[in-house]
């Protein structure tokens, strides 16, 4: 049976991995963050993403290099990769706005919809399935929403103050923007050449009510690779998955 969402899902996205990672030092010391590998995984957040993305219906991925971009375009060049890659480097900082901007001018098809997420993250969940929530509800951009896991225990009480249940890293009450995106075509003209799309585009088309937010499934797998950490919890994680 023919899928009638299939022909308007993104085939292309952007990576933006030019962040220089410095609250995973020491690992960033000779690599950017997105070359940092998962333990026990021998494969760098990037090539989980590129291969995620694949799964997904991508075939062609903008990278946005940055902090030593060298060392990330010489492994993309060297891998045995499932969908076209093209890496860019900004001709000077343009901030998150204007270096997304500057990507998606190279996407290979300006005339439809695409994803980008941040360099860091490390999830799987269904894209096919954000990008039909985005089409539904006629928005500019989407934005997946996560709830992490904080990284305290918490108590719960009963009505009269008495502690009921101790809890260990309970989600967050709160979503938030989990750093991956689907846009539709006119979202790059609404870009700034330079500085944060968060701080102009995204109120704008909030006040418009363009801008829409997918909350990821219970269950499915969610984790921004900020600190070593996050590397040894993704790895134990990682490893509950498979086992």
């Amino acid at each position: 049976m023919t899928d009638p969402n299939a022909a308007a899902r993104p085939v292309q996205a952007v990576i933006l991995a030019g962040g220089q990672g410095s609250r995973l030092r020491p690992y960033t010391d000779d690599r950017p963050k997105p070359m940092v590998e998962i333990p026990g995984t021998g494969t760098p957040i990037i090539g989980h993403q590129i291969a995620w993305l694949a799964q997904e219906g991508v075939t062609d991925v903008v990278v946005s290099c940055g902090h030593l971009a060298e060392v990330l375009e010489k492994w993309l060049e060297g891998a045995d990769l499932p969908a076209r890659v093209t890496t860019v480097v900004e001709p000077e900082p343009l901030g998150r706005g204007g270096g997304l901007k500057y990507a998606a001018a190279h996407l290979p098809h300006p005339d439809r919809s695409w994803y980008a997420t941040n360099g860091d993250i490390w999830t799987r969940f269904s894209l096919r399935d954000m990008a039909d929530f985005h089409t539904g509800r006629g928005a500019t951009a989407t934005l997946a929403l996560a709830r992490p896991r904080l990284p305290w225990g918490a108590v719960r009480t009963d009505g009269f103050g008495y502690i009921s249940d101790f809890i260990e890293a309970p989600p967050s009450t709160f979503e938030i923007n989990a750093g991956v995106y689907v846009f539709s075509p006119e979202f790059a003209e609404q870009l700034p050449e330079r500085g944060d799309h968060e701080r102009s585009t995204f109120p704008q088309l909030a006040r418009e009510r363009r801008l829409a937010g997918f909350s990821i499934p219970h269950g499915a797998y969610w984790r921004a690779i900020d600190t070593a950490k996050d590397l040894t919890e993704a790895a134990k994680e990682l490893a509950a998955l498979n086992g």
